[in-house]
């Protein structure tokens, strides 16, 4: 909570690159952290749902302020609603059938291996901040 009324703070200082490079290495950060918890080092777990604020506050809400921000009036709420339905509609429907998927590759025997379970969609938003960070053109979205 207290990241999102210091949302617009650091959404003029960092940029909106930054902003959501930072969601996303959070959800890096949190899965890995989940990947690695025990029953001796149940901590992470706690540090991992934490870290949900962060991760929601720097993407989702960012990205919809950015949507805001460079949508022209006519077509705002339609804009808005567009990248709900892709990043809470699609995204999380194709997310669950990949995560369904790997499931089934991951247990043997009834027995699911937890560690592998999480380091997935760790690995899977690294290599989208990756792309995101070589692919996003901060400058040339804001003269668009």
């Amino acid at each position: 909570m207290v990241f999102l009324f210091l949302l617009p703070v650091f959404f003029r200082k960092l940029g909106v690159k930054k902003m959501l490079a930072i969601g996303m290495l959070f959800w890096v950060l949190r899965y890995v952290l989940f990947a690695n918890a025990s029953a001796e080092t149940h901590m992470l777990i706690y540090l991992g749902v934490l870290f949900h604020g962060i991760c929601y506050d720097f993407f989702f809400f960012t990205g919809q302020l950015y949507v805001d921000k460079r949508a022209p009036d006519d077509v705002r709420s339609a804009a808005q609603g567009f990248i709900a339905f892709v990043t809470l509609g699609v995204g999380m429907f194709i997310g669950g059938l990949l995560n369904g998927w790997w499931k089934k590759q991951q247990t043997v025997e009834g027995v699911l291996d937890w560690t592998a379970m999480w380091y997935f969609p760790a690995i899977m938003s690294a290599v989208v901040l990756a792309v995101f960070w070589v692919l996003f053109n901060e400058k040339a979205a804001e003269e668009g």
